[in-house]
């Protein structure tokens, strides 16, 4: 049987590993590229003496082996971990490999004592078929061993470590760029936004430079997503091959289908483009199956593929009194990352029809990075419809609403938050909210008060505290002890 040679592998995973035999040098990429808000939490769930694998889940291209690198870097610098191992499951020298195989060769490569502390990470783990039940054997077998793996079908990893993990795995996720990461990585933030104390003496935000900051969430709509686009001139100027191709279709045409064995990848791929297209829209699975001819149960493995791909996200539908249907027989499609769109089908002026939509779907890819997105929801009626309502699971009642415009309409007519008003007297919402591009104000609509804000400062502000180290940080330790 054809094999590759055990020097060629052996060549490969010095190449992988340089810190084996020189210190880094941190002047360059990627350890002295812009770190992520994520950067310092996923540390120290590494740090901590918690004897299980960290499963880093997130869609191509967000930063996942930059931000595993740069850890490395810094490992590396401190010794602090001991000897470590970077090995990459996709790249094609390493093909049939077991992560056990691994580990015999880091001993016999970066001589220590395998009982010792040592770091060991798996990136792009998906590739390799059963990797959870390898993985769960090593945790056990090496318990002084951290083990850190990554892959990009977010939800097909997580689900199998659950299964396969209980106890082994802590899953850490790392969607696409907040806006408020846009802004850092692009050196912006401090010229457009500045900190403040808010009405309730909390730590809040304010714009600098609104016009400022309403362009660069255009840009950010179009290009913000991924670290690589924001940093490089070169990959912006090419951005619809970067992520059109290089991520958009390598998943649909290749991740998907080996993962999954789809058949008909042309499908997938135009059921994928025109949910792009039409991102924020109220869809239905009868209403797609009749479109696309295709039979409603595969439409529904179709989508929950997208999501594991963490391409899109589902919101599910609430009635006028916030109450969710026994049956959802509609919902909402969104793009995890607007910028996506953009590639597809070119960028968006701030003036365009489609702006709107796409400023939707900006604002819930703010919130996917929160422990919140599971309780958002749409509500839809007869005659109505509020963008966002977040319903308490624990009490199954809303906590507030707010509708996603991009314009100043709700300022200068306050009577088209009619349907927002109605909602919040039916369904008892205490706090009601519509977005602007410019206006910050306070109406009363139908005896309700509702709260205007300007949508650019309102999505960098859920990034500023949602996604900052602090957050996070108090998310993990909710993580670490469950």
């Amino acid at each position: 049987m054809l094999s590759i040679s055990s020097d060629d592998v052996s060549a490969r995973l010095r190449a992988d590993n340089p810190w084996w035999f020189a210190p880094l040098d941190s002047s360059r990429a990627p350890y002295n590229l812009p770190r992520r808000s994520y950067y310092g939490p996923l540390r120290r769930l590494i740090a901590s003496p918690v004897r299980r694998a960290v499963v880093l889940l997130g869609s191509r291209r967000v930063g996942k082996t930059t931000l595993l690198q740069q850890l490395i870097g810094e490992f590396a610098a401190t010794g602090a971990l001991g000897p470590m191992l970077f090995a990459s499951i996709d790249t094609p020298t390493y093909t049939g490999m077991s992560l056990g195989h691994f580990l015999d060769l880091f001993v016999r490569e970066c001589p220590h004592d395998p009982a010792a502390p040592r770091l060991v990470v798996f990136d792009e783990i998906q590739y390799l078929k059963g990797w959870e039940t390898h993985l769960k054997d090593l945790v056990d077998r090496f318990p002084a061993t951290r083990f850190v793996c990554s892959g990009s079908a977010t939800a097909a990893l997580r689900r199998r470590s659950e299964e396969s993990g209980a106890g082994r795995f802590t899953d850490f996720v790392l969607p696409p760029l907040t806006f408020a990461e846009f802004l850092h990585f692009t050196g912006r933030e401090g010229e457009l936004v500045a900190e403040v104390t808010g009405p309730t003496g909390k730590p809040d935000v304010a714009a600098r430079d609104l016009p400022g900051l309403n362009a660069a969430f255009i840009e950010y709509l179009n290009f913000g997503g991924y670290p690589e686009v924001v940093t490089s001139d070169a990959i912006r100027a090419n951005f619809q091959q970067f992520v059109g191709r290089d991520i958009v279709q390598k998943v649909l045409m290749h991740d998907l289908p080996s993962l999954y064995g789809i058949e008909d990848i042309q499908e997938l791929n135009a059921l994928f483009t025109a949910l792009a297209y039409n991102t924020g829209q109220e869809i239905s699975l009868d209403g797609l199956s009749k479109h696309a001819s295709v039979a409603k149960n595969t439409i529904q493995r179709y989508l929950e593929y997208l999501e594991a791909a963490f391409l899109i996200m589902r919101v599910r539908r609430v009635d006028e009194r916030a109450q969710r249907f026994q049956r959802q027989r509609h919902f909402k499609v969104y793009l995890t990352n607007p910028s996506m769109r953009a590639a597809l089908f070119g960028p968006l002026a701030a003036d365009s029809p489609a702006i709107g939509a796409l400023a939707e779907t900006a604002t819930f890819a703010q919130w996917i990075h929160t422990a919140e997105m599971p309780s958002l929801h749409y509500a839809r009626w007869n005659d109505g419809e509020v963008d966002v309502v977040r319903v308490n699971p624990a009490l199954n009642r809303p906590s507030w609403a707010y509708d996603v415009k991009w314009g100043d309409h709700h300022a200068d007519r306050p009577a088209d938050l009619a349907g927002l008003a109605e909602f919040g007297t039916k369904a008892d919402v205490p706090h009601l909210g519509a977005s602007t591009c410019t206006r910050t104000a306070e109406v009363v609509v139908g005896g309700r008060r509702i709260r205007l804000f300007p949508l650019a400062l309102h999505c960098y502000r859920l990034g500023w505290l949602n996604v900052s180290e602090a957050a996070l940080s108090e998310r993990l330790e909710l993580i670490e002890t469950t």
